[in-house]
Order: structure tokens, then sequence, then C-alpha cells
């Protein structure tokens, strides 16, 4: 990957979402800006009538509602998301605030990356996501949180960490002046995470992920 062209060739992105899509948006405007060699070819929402759809939408971005409630089973849940991902190409999937399990078949391993508002693996796993993470984090009292993003494996919020972000927690924090503190952090980490790998500059190595400049 490292040698192609990617100013004619960008990486092909797919976004995974399940909400407002403000996310989606961020880093759609990053590529804009010329900062970011890639390009989203495809989303998908996990519920419909979402705004990340509508801004899928608006951008000409071919866009597909998988609602997971319709989809009792899991592996049907995945079929129809990875067909949508293989018609447009996909080769790297971003997992944007994405609300369910996203199997990666042997297809994705290396290729999906998932961003999570905190440090994992504090405040991470199983139950811990949107304003749950916030409440745990201040319910805690701890006096740092921040952002990560990281390569998806079969685990929630597991995989081998590309990138970090420390937040500090104020004494008179909220939980929406703290989300919003850690979601410009989420707003720094994800385009760079897509730049990075677009430039064949992440290797995963067990656990880790080694950044190369």
């Amino acid at each position: 990957m490292s040698q192609r062209n990617l100013e004619r060739d960008p990486l092909r992105v797919g976004v995974l979402l399940s909400g407002e899509g403000t996310s989606l948006e961020n880093l759609c405007e990053q590529i804009d800006k010329g900062h970011v060699p890639a390009r989203v070819v495809a989303v998908v929402s996990s519920k419909q009538g979402v705004g990340g759809l509508r801004r899928a939408e608006n951008r000409g971005i071919p866009a597909l509602a998988v609602p997971r409630k319709l989809h009792k089973d899991l592996g049907d849940f995945n079929d129809r998301i990875h067909r949508f991902l293989v018609e447009h190409d996909v080769e790297l999937v971003a997992l944007l605030g994405f609300l369910s399990p996203f199997q990666l078949r042997g297809h994705f391993e290396g290729r999906a990356m998932n961003v999570h508002p905190a440090l994992i693996p504090a405040f991470s796993g199983q139950g811990f996501y949107g304003r749950r993470v916030y409440e745990a984090v201040l319910a805690k009292g701890v006096k740092v949180t921040g952002a990560t993003v990281h390569f998806v494996d079969e685990e929630y919020d597991h995989g081998p960490i590309v990138s970090q972000e420390a937040v500090a927690v104020r004494e008179d924090d909220t939980l929406e002046t703290l989300q919003a503190r850690v979601t410009e952090a989420e707003r720094r980490l994800v385009p760079e995470a897509v730049r990075a790998f677009a430039e064949g500059r992440l290797t995963i190595d067990g656990k880790r992920v080694h950044v190369s400049d």
C-alpha cells in the first residue's frame, strides 16, 4: 500500500455508524481539505433514519441501513454489512460510533478501526458506549480520561491501539463538558489514524501497533 499513488488512487474507506454521523462528517471534511488521502465510499448504519445516513446522502456517498433490531441473528446482520462493503471495494472499515458487533471474518483483520471515548483499557468493553462512558468516568473520579483509536478484533474495545490522546477531567466538569473535549480529541485522532493507514505507516506486531514517520 505504501507504493500506491494516493493522489490518483486514494484509500477506499467504509464507515459504520449508529447515530448522527458527526465523526463521519469530520473525516470527510479533513479529506476535503487534503489532509487525508482517502475517500469514503460506503456508509452503513445499524439504525434507520439517523443523521449519519442523511450526511452520507448529502455527500453522495452510497449508504445502507441494516437495523440491528430487525436482524436478530448476528451472522445475518454481518452478512448484509459485508456484502455492501465488498460491493464497494472497501479497503479500511472505520467504526465511528457503531454500537453493534462487527465480525472481521478473515477479510478485514488489520483493516478495521474503532474509536472509543476513553483511554483503553479503562472504561471499555461491553456496555461502555456513549454517555455511559462519561458517566462512569465522572462517577469514578479519575483525573484523566481521553480517546483511543484501535484496530478491531473479536472483542469489544480490545484490539491493538493505534493512537490515544489524554483529556484532563476538571473539577467542574459535567457530562456534556467532558464529552465535548473528548470528542475534540476523537476528531484529531481518527483522521490521523486513517491517514497513517493510507500511507502504509502502521504495522501490527502482536498487541502493539508501530507507527512510522
